[in-house]
């Protein structure tokens, strides 16, 4: 028994020793050097001098050089685990990789020591911790190697890479248009690119986005257009702003801002939210630097900056994040860059306000959001934001119909109007056409080369309608003689069978016009889509339109829920600039047919002449073409 306890004993002094050789191996014999170079005494994470809480992060003491930078050298990154405080994390430099980041973009590599990132690793919403040496700012730590490393390996932006982001002006052709200065002056935050990683290579570390508010379906739909960049990755997180108040900075709140502090940039405000979130490197009295990589490297941006809380950081062997709750509004992103992003304090930001009314047998549901004004994410953020609305409410099924009516408010030009429909009974579900096809409405506008005003408003009414509202065109005949003369009505009636419903019949009046020679004439009986095919024919040289041919297309277009009687006269018919010109002479043809390849011109051999028109109660498909005979004698024969 004595000798089992002097081993016993033995094996204790040797586990002993082991962890003061472990204690060495953490802070090495250089960190005397360092200590002494600095005057300042690394702390294990989270414990103060005496017991007493962390001290804030400097925000002061100058900036570390790269040139300074050895292994072996201790420093201290701060970030925040939860709640609204950084915590200090040891820091252990590697080395300093040249040229990691491109030509003269070098990387210092670190390893994370404590408790804390040996449990979590490397977090999403960390990209852009301060690191500092003593009391000097040496960069922020921004990159991350593979997504199952077993020791938490960062890599370091300088801040000698990213103060230049200072510089930039804010009167700078696109920010200028899109800032209001309150009190101050401030910057942006972005979202790294999304690079495929193995455990050997080097990523910017993910930004979290949070989509507050949307249903699943939603998110999918996000995530489906996102796919390939980091704002594929949702994580979960909530809000606390308002459309009303997204724009407007808080003093207060930004007064509470230091480095290590989290940071959010809305994409959508409002009712719902989009927000992504990361870590402020730098601030003065003016801006703030962030994240030490590009979010998109939009270059110059316009979002809303606010605080962030985080309520927890969930630790994963695939890839660990902050939850977080956005808070206050406190400026605005301005700027994002290769080495980072920058904000504005008090500087307000331009978002294109979405009102969307919602109505249904259920009663009348309103959703009000502000919308990103940037060309890679808007379209996107519209469509979704609009899916979203259509799926909260017990209304939606899968036999719901929805009827989008509404304008997109453009500053310069008249209001462009939507009238759209999505019937059910879609693979893909009415809803999402009724959301993709407004988007590319939305597109074809917010896209086109020749817009130089900004989208003041967008405006939507959606009709949902419990049922199936496809309507198929059976049959159609002429009621009255076929034989005629110019000048007298004819009688034209349409079968229509709406969707598992009896067939119904609709006679529609027609008066020819006393123009019309003798001859055989046709008449097209269709819904509007065939109908708007035939007065816009195909471009035998495309051209892109211009907003206002764009304008005028869909003030021309005609409602889907009707059926039309048209006039196939034999004439020449030029669309020009979105305008329809009919019964062309021949010599005003011919005129036309050189610029066909310079202009947006479209010459048809017939003249589409709408004679009537008469409701059809839902979606209407199909057409007919009817013959008339024409004699002479009549009109102004």
């Amino acid at each position: 028994m004595k000798t089992h306890q002097k081993q016993t004993t033995l094996r204790l002094a040797t586990l002993a020793a082991a962890l003061a050789s472990v204690q060495l191996v953490i802070f090495p014999a250089s960190l005397a050097a360092q200590t002494a170079a600095t005057g300042v005494h690394p702390l294990p994470l989270g414990q103060a001098k005496h017991g007493a809480a962390p001290a804030p992060p400097p925000s002061s003491g100058g900036f570390f050089p790269l040139s300074g930078v050895h292994p072996g050298m201790m420093a201290t990154a701060w970030t925040v685990f939860t709640g609204a405080r950084p915590e200090p994390m040891q820091v252990k430099i590697l080395g300093v990789l040249r040229n990691a980041r491109g030509p003269g973009q070098d990387m210092i590599l670190c390893r994370l020591v404590g408790a804390k990132p040996q449990y979590t690793g490397v977090v999403e919403g960390m990209s852009g911790s301060p690191v500092y040496i003593g009391s000097k700012l040496l960069g922020s730590l921004s990159y991350r190697i593979g997504q199952f490393s077993k020791t938490p390996i960062a890599g370091i932006t300088p801040i000698a890479q990213m103060l230049p982001l200072r510089n930039f002006p804010l009167h700078s052709q696109t920010a200028a248009a899109h800032l209001v200065p309150v009190f101050g002056a401030a910057g942006l935050q972005a979202l790294p690119d999304s690079v495929a990683a193995d455990d050997s290579n080097f990523q910017a570390m993910e930004t979290p986005l949070v989509m507050s508010g949307f249903q699943p379906a939603a998110v999918r739909l996000w995530q489906q257009d996102m796919a390939g960049t980091s704002l594929e990755s949702v994580v979960a997180g909530g809000m606390a702003g308002s459309a009303e108040n997204a724009t407007k900075p808080s003093a207060a709140a930004a007064a509470t801002l230091e480095p290590g502090s989290a940071i959010s940039a809305l994409l959508v405000a409002g009712d719902v939210e989009i927000s992504a979130t990361c870590t402020v490197t730098y601030i003065d009295p003016k801006q703030l630097l962030a994240c030490g990589h590009p979010v998109l490297q939009a270059g110059p941006v316009s979002l809303p900056m606010t605080t962030a809380d985080v309520v927890t950081t969930l630790a994963s062997p695939l890839n660990s994040f902050k939850i977080i709750n956005t808070g206050a509004t406190v400026g605005a992103f301005t700027q994002d860059r290769e080495s980072g992003i920058r904000g504005v304090l008090g500087a307000q930001a331009h978002m294109i306000p979405m009102h969307i009314a919602v109505d249904s047998p259920e009663g009348a549901r309103h959703v009000n959001v502000q919308v990103l004004d940037l060309p890679s994410l808007t379209p996107q953020a519209v469509a979704v934001v609009l899916y979203d609305a259509l799926l909260e409410s017990n209304e939606s099924t899968a036999a719901t119909s929805y009827h989008v009516t509404g304008n997109i408010d453009l500053a310069g030009y008249p209001a462009f109007p939507l009238n759209l429909w999505a019937p059910a009974g879609a693979v893909q579900g009415a809803a999402l056409d009724a959301a993709l096809l407004t988007g590319q409405r939305f597109t074809e506008i917010y896209n086109n080369g020749a817009r130089q005003g900004v989208v003041r408003e967008i405006d939507l009414h959606i009709q949902a309608i419990p049922h199936r509202v496809q309507v198929q065109l059976v049959s159609a005949r002429l009621v009255s003689n076929d034989i005629v003369h110019a000048g007298d009505t004819v009688i034209v009636e349409a079968t229509l069978r709406p969707w598992q419903q009896p067939v119904r019949n609709v006679r529609i009046p027609v008066v020819l016009p006393g123009r019309l020679p003798a001859g055989y004439v046709r008449i097209l009986v269709s819904g509007s889509g065939t109908l708007d095919r035939t007065l816009n024919q195909p471009q035998l040289f495309h051209r892109p339109a211009d907003l206002h041919s764009l304008l005028a297309e869909a003030e021309r277009e005609h409602p889907a829920n009707r059926v039309y009687v048209s006039l196939l006269a034999p004439d020449a018919q030029a669309a020009l600039d979105g305008q329809t010109l009919s019964n062309l002479p021949l010599s005003v043809a011919n005129a036309l047919e050189p610029i066909l390849s310079v202009k947006n011109v479209r010459l048809n051999g017939e003249s589409v002449d709408v004679a009537g028109e008469a409701p059809a109660g839902g979606d209407l498909t199909g057409f007919f073409i009817l013959n008339l005979h024409i004699l002479p004698g009549g009109g102004l024969n």
